[in-house]
């Protein structure tokens, strides 16, 4: 059974951890996903993008297919199924697809007002359906679905509108973007996650772009409030680099190796360990 994100949040934010929010893309992703949190006895969360559910063929497609592998395989932690970067649209459909919780990210909106009229509207709309909802201030850098933006640092003041109208937990940019890290990126701004955070108390802060930040600055932000992870980027290198040593060895050409069960196997197993890194680097493990 699927939960909302609230709770497991509000307990990360007090505990000291985070949550690794990662995306699924495929049957492959969630399988790999759901057997590294299950062996971890992590909470997660499993998120879909648009162009992701596009793939999928829709959001019911993907909520139906993770519904359908947590019972498959008996999975006892607790897992939220959550829109990663949804617009106001999206979201509606993520509701009605079944979704236990979903992100509007209205940063993109052509001005502040709209990101805190709509927010608003889908705060009560999520609440009143026992959903969880995050919102955004603040572009987070680099691409995502095809929507670019070069990184800003939220306003703190916007930040604890936003707050006030009872998300559940809040991306704001504070230097982070989408994808590979480029070698001269500057860092997280610690000084304006510390402002931030006075701002909006004890709400779990959400960090986007969580492919390539250093440990310690991952470690840092998490015991300065941040207690939701997003990965996306960082599974797939993992999976292209082990597809790649699996046709690269001609393994592909031996016997049946053409098999996609046993080409794709590879990619597989390397989200799993990844996945369990990542947990132990965020410490969400044994916090199911």
């Amino acid at each position: 059974m699927l939960v909302n994100a609230a709770d497991m949040l509000k307990d990360a934010e007090a505990g000291h951890y985070a949550l690794g929010a990662f995306n699924t893309n495929n049957l492959e992703w969630t399988l790999s996903i759901l057997k590294a949190a299950e062996e971890t006895k992590s909470p997660l969360i499993i998120q879909c993008t648009g162009g992701a559910a596009k793939w999928m063929g829709s959001f019911k497609v993907c909520a139906d297919m993770v519904k359908a592998c947590v019972d498959a395989l008996n999975i006892t932690v607790p897992v939220a199924l959550h829109l990663d970067h949804g617009t106001y649209e999206q979201c509606l459909a993520c509701i009605e697809a079944g979704f236990t919780s979903i992100m509007y990210d209205g940063s993109h909106e052509e001005t502040f007002q709209i990101n805190l009229d709509r927010t608003k509207e889908l705060v009560e709309l999520a609440h009143s359906k026992g959903l969880s909802i995050e919102a955004e201030v603040g572009g987070i850098g680099g691409t995502e679905d095809g929507v670019t933006s070069n990184g800003e640092l939220a306003d703190p003041a916007q930040c604890k509108q936003i707050a006030d109208l009872g998300v559940d937990f809040l991306a704001c940019g504070i230097g982070n973007i989408h994808g590979v890290y480029p070698a001269d990126w500057a860092g997280l701004s610690f000084e304006r996650l510390a402002e931030i955070k006075a701002e909006v108390g004890d709400l779990p802060l959400v960090l986007h772009g969580g492919t390539g930040i250093p440990v310690d600055q991952i470690q840092k932000a998490i015991s300065m409030g941040v207690a939701k992870i997003n990965v996306n980027t960082d599974l797939q290198l993992v999976f292209a680099a082990a597809t790649r040593e699996y046709i690269e060895a001609g393994k592909d050409q031996q016997g049946k190796g053409y098999d996609p069960r046993k080409l794709l196997k590879p990619g597989r197993d390397a989200i799993v360990e990844r996945t369990k890194e990542l947990m132990e680097e965020f410490g969400s493990v044994n916090k199911a």
